[in-house]
């Protein structure tokens, strides 16, 4: 059976990193207050000649290498984002042209912080229907430029960075239980609109013609979170016949310190098996997951055989999640 397994992974950060003691300079908040509601100690600022295009690309390219891939080998771009370069064309196609690729199909993914599970389900079903064989699928965000820097329940979570991975086609038994079935084993996503006003920007093209600031409800959210996200990874484990006992790794969103340790309640699911990165980038929306990810495979944590879960809940609201074996 073909499958879609990552073959490398990258990612990248701006120059800049902001302490909650340096953000407290500027904004009504302490480093107290901000650890002991969300676990962030420091977020990276995307500075000048910082994008989401420039830093997708720095992240494509250490995927590229880890592969061993070459970038005249991709065939599809795949880049999550909620905070174009441009309103059109696409990032993906300005990151097509900063890795000097001259054509392959290159198109951006909006679902917010859920971006990145989007992105991969899409990339995932090309490569099983033939359509792509290597694909680049990128998350990248410059969130600090869509935040109300007064807004201290918000501008305090956010922050800027890159993550990505190539993945490519193999081939493998087609019962996913086996543990040469190697690659994407399933995934799940969903999207229930009724909850616009929970998690927002305020401006767009056809609205206000600005570019408009993030706004959040921060209770509700976090209500919607841990309840919608334990449920995506119950059915995410049904379709590939595995058990929470079965998941090696879970790497989720990185929204809050508070968000992750609920979910991991929920699921029985022990504190030692989740990657967590929030604490130093804060929630980098789109590109938490890969980013997150690759902080893992890097540090030798997710190793192959693995069972690796990955999860993610955005405006919109969005939500899904995505089981694949290491």
């Amino acid at each position: 059976m073909k499958r879609a397994a990552i073959l490398g992974t990258g990612s990248a950060l701006p120059v800049r990193r902001v302490t909650n003691t340096e953000l407290a300079e500027t904004v009504d908040t302490t480093d107290e207050w901000i650890i002991e509601r969300t676990g962030i100690r420091s977020r990276y600022i995307a500075g000048e000649g910082e994008t989401t295009a420039t830093l997708a690309a720095d992240a494509a390219r250490r995927a590229l290498e880890a592969a061993g891939i070459a970038a005249s080998e991709i065939d599809l771009i795949v880049l999550a984002t909620a905070t174009p370069d441009q309103t059109f064309p696409a990032s993906a196609t300005k990151v097509q042209a900063m890795l000097g690729i001259n054509d392959c199909v290159a198109f951006d993914v909006a679902a917010v912080c859920s971006g990145f599970l989007y992105a991969m389900s899409v990339a995932e079903s090309m490569i099983r229907a033939g359509s792509a064989y290597n694909a680049l699928v990128i998350g990248s965000e410059t969130f600090s430029r869509i935040l109300d820097w007064e807004d201290r329940g918000t501008c305090v979570l956010f922050g800027d960075g890159a993550g990505a991975v190539v993945l490519g086609s193999v081939e493998g038994p087609s019962d996913g239980q086996s543990k040469d079935a190697r690659g994407v084993l399933a995934t799940k996503l969903h999207a229930d609109g009724r909850h616009n006003e929970l998690l927002y920007v305020d401006g767009g093209p056809s609205t206000t013609g600005t570019v408009g600031k993030l706004r959040m409800k921060g209770r509700e959210v976090f209500r919607h979170a841990v309840t919608n996200l334990a449920s995506v990874m119950g059915e995410v484990l049904e379709l590939a016949g595995l058990t929470t006992a079965d998941i090696d790794w879970l790497v989720p969103h990185q929204a809050n310190a508070r968000i992750l340790d609920a979910t991991a309640r929920k699921l029985g699911l022990s504190p030692d098996k989740v990657v967590v990165t929030v604490t130093e980038h804060a929630n980098t929306s789109a590109a938490s997951v890969p980013l997150a990810l690759d902080v893992a495979v890097r540090d030798g944590r997710i190793k192959a055989g693995d069972i690796v879960v990955l999860e993610a809940m955005g405006g919109g609201f969005t939500w899904g999640a995505a089981i694949l074996r290491w």
